[in-house]
């Protein structure tokens, strides 16, 4: 009997744990066994810069089977970024994505905790703005993931999780950073089209105008998108047409030689010497004819570029 019964007791143990076992893996809809997991491991995953210019910093990571995301910073007068997730399915509705930052495997007993939410539109990649994205940055330098949660577009029993890896992080942030510090402090639109005005009495720019024109041609330097430059020279009204006409033409070659001096090609920039012709102001007074002599210059680049 004793033998018996140690039998059934072995069977009911036995019975009671692949109980227990199936009792794990049945689990509720919409729990964890719901989510669909997206991230790079420790063998694939990697961060790299995709620009490293004066005019923009790109950083980049992919998502095997997902697509990517992208850190970006452009020049300008003030500091900016963005992150962009770019999926391979894009969004067919719109819907809000929970941002966690998670602790990897190798850090057990970490906590996670919320860090915000990104909105969904149809037909669009997500995107993040300046602060939101300094945090996602920030967390990744930390070591931890990064991570958006959302429902699936199509599958309304299934949450899709989106982590950035950490792992290879740091030597490309470092890079990134870097590059941050030696943008341009202007942008295009800073300097696409720029007045040059002259002192009063003299042949010599303004103070101001002069540090315009530098930053012309430092832009000039490093965006070889750019299509044209042009430069328009007038003057003001007194004296005789004819000086008038030729002093424009004048005006406008010393802009161009002083770019072409800092390496711009010569080809392309164009000067046109319009004289007294296209006056914004009067020429009764000082003033007027101050604003009257000027040197514009345009900026274009080839239609659908922009920066």
């Amino acid at each position: 009997m004793p033998v018996i019964k140690n039998c059934r007791l072995k069977h009911t143990l036995v019975a009671n744990t692949v109980v227990a076992v199936l009792g794990l893996l049945t689990v509720p809809a919409g729990s964890a066994n719901a989510v669909r997991h997206y991230s790079a491991n420790l063998d694939n995953s990697m961060w790299y810069l995709a620009e490293n210019s004066r005019l923009e910093c790109g950083l980049e990571h992919t998502i095997p089977r997902y697509g990517k995301v992208e850190f970006n910073s452009e020049a300008g007068k003030q500091l900016n970024l963005r992150m962009q997730l770019d999926m391979q399915q894009l969004p067919d509705g719109y819907g809000v994505a929970k941002i966690e930052s998670v602790a990897p495997r190798w850090q057990p007993g970490q906590a996670t905790y919320a860090l915000g939410d990104m909105q969904f539109y149809k037909q669009f990649d997500g995107e993040i703005q300046k602060q939101m994205a300094w945090t996602l940055l920030s967390e990744l330098e930390k070591g931890r993931y990064p991570t958006f949660y959302y429902q699936d577009w199509y599958n309304q029993t299934d949450t899709v999780a989106v982590a950035l890896s950490s792992v290879n992080f740091r030597d490309a942030y470092d890079a990134f950073r870097s590059c941050i510090n030696a943008l341009l402090p202007f942008s295009f639109e800073d300097i696409a089209y720029t007045v040059l005005n002259h002192e009063d009495d003299s042949e010599k720019l303004t103070p101001a105008s002069q540090r315009k024109l530098e930053q012309i041609s430092q832009y000039l330097a490093v965006d070889d998108e750019l299509e044209l430059v042009l430069v328009n020279a007038y003057t003001d009204a007194l004296g005789a047409r004819e000086p008038n006409q030729e002093l424009s033409e004048k005006r406008a070659e010393e802009i161009k030689n002083f770019f072409v001096e800092r390496g711009i090609a010569e080809q392309r920039i164009e000067t046109v010497g319009h004289g007294e012709d296209r006056p914004i102001a009067g020429n009764a007074n000082a003033l007027d004819r101050a604003k009257n002599r000027r040197v514009v210059v345009r900026l274009s680049k080839p239609t659908g570029v922009q920066l």
